[in-house]
């Protein structure tokens, strides 16, 4: 079955109008005149294939699915949300004006290393125009094969709701209950937890590679790059806490000024010798392998650096939608920094011994004209600080993805302006500023922190195309050829990368991966207590119904007293422990109760139909309310702006005060159980400093502190 693409804001308006699922097709011929040809379907994309409906979807009445992956995917593949897609609020190109600062900020400043380490890491050589040729053909093909046809091809149409990145691939694997889930997920959480290992690399080798412009433009404040790079870095995490919605309004026109200038300062160059251009030719790859084998082989550990900033194209995906991405790629970014490569080959060309002093050897700010060398610098650091604010910031965000879908504790979050996905995370940040001021320490310069460099981007290429092909032949029963022959292009390229990165691990590559490991370990240890955790809660809270029953019968007997009360609890079934002990130690009950659980759901926003459920529990005067809140890993978790939406759309009485309601929670205080332990000892005890730890329950829903009792209970790990 095709179904016509369509974004959400169509299919609301069309079901607004008519009172019908806007994307429900219509059974076949019912309402077509007779003789008249059904309207043709519109091309159908790749992603639509994960959204197509099911054949048989539940009668009315009948049982929906019974558990939250069920229930997830029945959501997904519900007739009126099959095409459910970024909704654009700007033109195609405001939106790529505004990718160039968010999304190629990383990509379009790796010219300023790439060929400068690419020609010093195998060995310093004198090296010859069939060297340069063969370099620039691998940068070019690189590009090609792992930006234009995979991420801003191929891969950009697989997309969780919008949403793109692994997190959103390892939620689609996880709901979708593809083969071998479980192992899926878990190499999800390696690409998130590598990404972290990246977010503390880009930022130091960034900056010093466009401080050390000065060198060239300056000689004489060498010795100033280290310590201008530390405060401009210390500056920029300073600054966090403040937002980016401000400067954020600057990130595409500096950008565009960037690329503009690294493409006018490379043509020059390229004009004078038109030969570099036959790069292209892939025969020179070839040849430079036949050549140099094991260098050459090795090299490709430098070669890799143009791609960094490559996994930003999917996992900004829902910021901006494929098609912006696709157009400042395609019309500016790839002809911009290719300009500079082949400019930068030209001059080593007239250079050859220039590697020989690797001290020295700076082949962009050598192309630059030296009046106009230290305004690129500014130009360049500027660049690189846009370029380190958007690992930043997507640190901010998988770091509450993971919080959402229960593979991290609870961390302050901190809300920096009304847009979405503006926010803050004080632990990531100052963990990645210890990270990364601690780089440009050791390392000193970018040569040094090339080499830790790549091993973590490597790993997350490899990862997604694992993930994607996995995806594509579960759920959209793409043929086995088709995967095949992606499969071989991309991991052929992908793996060979990281195999030349591996050679770096004794040489700084080992820190991404320590990252990562740690990371890992964290996000899977946290996932596995609280599943623990959970299971003893809920068996320790008891049935709610057989509560309710039993307060009639309560001895003394229970008053109701004028109020509303309202506690949280992860379930609907159990009775929520601050509930229980309320009655047990005050013998009160408010005249309105309501249990509000939070459901987290593995898609980027809850659909605002199918956010809220209400159903009546208990019987006569004993009944209460048992409010389920579904929410995405984007969405805020304010459960007062949440319950008072429920109110406006009818899910609650119109006269219900929540202003004045009081909210209960329980504080909960894990335990050893020393005699049955359920995890190894020093997994239990990083799970326990974690909880400890996490934030307030206060602070992460948002609840109105005069307003809220904690009380306190016991739970076993």
């Amino acid at each position: 079955m095709k179904l016509p693409r369509r974004d959400h804001q169509d299919a609301a308006r069309a079901a607004t109008a008519d009172g019908r699922d806007a994307d429900r097709p219509a059974a076949p011929d019912a309402d077509r005149p007779a003789g008249q040809a059904a309207a043709p379907s519109r091309r159908r994309t790749f992603n639509e294939a994960a959204h197509k409906l099911p054949e048989t979807l539940p009668a009315p009445g009948q049982a929906g699915p019974q558990d939250e992956d069920q229930e997830d995917a029945a959501e997904l593949t519900a007739p009126d949300e099959s095409q459910i897609d970024v909704i654009a609020h700007a033109s195609r190109a405001v939106l790529a004006l505004g990718a160039l600062g968010v999304v190629y900020g990383d990509l379009g400043t790796s010219p300023l290393y790439t060929e400068q380490v690419t020609f010093t890491f195998p060995a310093a050589h004198h090296v010859t125009p069939t060297d340069v040729y063969g370099v620039i053909s691998l940068i070019f093909w690189a590009l090609a094969i792992v930006v234009s046809t995979k991420y801003a091809g191929v891969i950009m149409r697989a997309h969780n709701r919008g949403d793109g990145g692994i997190m959103a691939l390892a939620a689609l694997c996880r709901r979708n209950r593809v083969p071998r889930a479980a192992m899926l997920v878990t190499l999800g959480i390696l690409g998130a937890a590598l990404f972290f290992g990246d977010g503390m690399i880009t930022p130091a080798i960034s900056v010093l590679s466009a401080v050390s412009g000065l060198e060239i433009a300056t000689p004489g404040v060498t010795n100033l790059v280290v310590p201008i790079s530390i405060a401009i870095l210390v500056v920029l995490f300073l600054l966090q806490r403040r937002g980016t919605g401000t400067v954020g309004n600057l990130f595409g026109p500096i950008m565009a000024l960037w690329f503009i200038s690294i493409a006018l300062i490379g043509l020059p160059e390229v004009i004078d010798h038109p030969a570099v251009l036959q790069a292209i030719n892939p025969v020179w790859g070839a040849r430079f392998f036949l050549d140099h084998g094991l260098k050459a082989f090795l090299a490709l550990g430098g070669v890799v650096l143009c791609t960094t900033g490559a996994e930003a194209l999917y996992a900004d995906r829902g910021h901006f939608g494929p098609g912006p991405i696709r157009i400042a790629w395609f019309s500016l970014v790839w002809p911009a920094v290719l300009l500079s490569y082949l400019g930068q080959a030209a001059w080593i060309m007239d250079h050859p011994k220039a590697p020989l002093d690797v001290s020295k050897f700076n082949p962009f700010f050598s192309v630059v004209p030296s009046w106009f060398q230290l305004p690129e610098v500014v130009l360049a650091t500027v660049a690189t600080v846009i370029a380190s604010q958007a690992v930043i910031s997507g640190s901010y965000t998988v770091a509450r993805q993971a919080m959402q879908l229960g593979y991290l504790p609870r961390l302050r979050v901190i809300h920096t302006s009304e847009m979405e996905g503006q926010i803050y995370v004080p632990v990531i940040n100052w963990i990645l500023a210890s990270g990364v001021l601690a780089l440009v320490l050791i390392f000193q310069n970018s040569n040094g922190l090339a080499n830790a460099y790549g091993f973590a981007v490597t790993g997350t290429f490899v990862l997604n195309t694992i993930l994607f092909l996995s995806v594509a032949r579960a759920m959209w029963r793409t043929p086995r050829w088709y995967l095949a022959l992606l499969g071989t292009l991309f991991l052929t390229v992908e793996v060979s990368f990281f195999l030349a990165n591996c050679a770096k691990l004794l040489h700084g590559a080992w820190l991404p991966l320590a990252v990562a490991i740690a990371t890992s370990m964290v996000m899977l240890t946290w996932r596995a207590g609280q599943v623990i955790v959970t299971r003893n809660r809920l068996n320790q809270e008891g049935d709610l119904d057989a509560f309710l029953d039993e307060l009639a019968a309560r001895t003394p007997p229970i008053q109701r007293i004028p109020g509303t009360a309202i506690f949280l609890n992860a379930s609907g079934e159990t009775t929520p422990l601050a509930l229980r002990g309320l009655v047990e130690h005050t013998h009160t009950l408010a005249t309105k109760v309501l249990v509000v659980s939070l459901v987290p759901r593995n898609v980027p926003r809850a659909l605002k139909d199918r956010r809220f459920s209400v159903r009546r529990r208990g019987h006569g005067r004993w009944a209460i309310l048992h409010v389920v809140i579904r929410h995405g890993y984007r969405d805020r978790t304010s459960v007062p702006e949440l319950l008072q939406l429920a109110r406006k759309q009818g899910y609650l009485e119109r006269n219900l005060d929540l202003e004045g309601a009081s909210y209960f929670i329980s504080r909960i205080s894990i335990t050893e159980n020393t005699r049955r332990p359920a995890m190894t000892a020093w997994r239990r005890k990083l799970f326990l400093l974690m909880a400890r730890n996490s934030a307030s329950p206060i602070e992460h829903f948002e609840l109105p502190v005069e307003r809220t009792v904690v009380m306190g209970s016991q739970v076993a790990l």
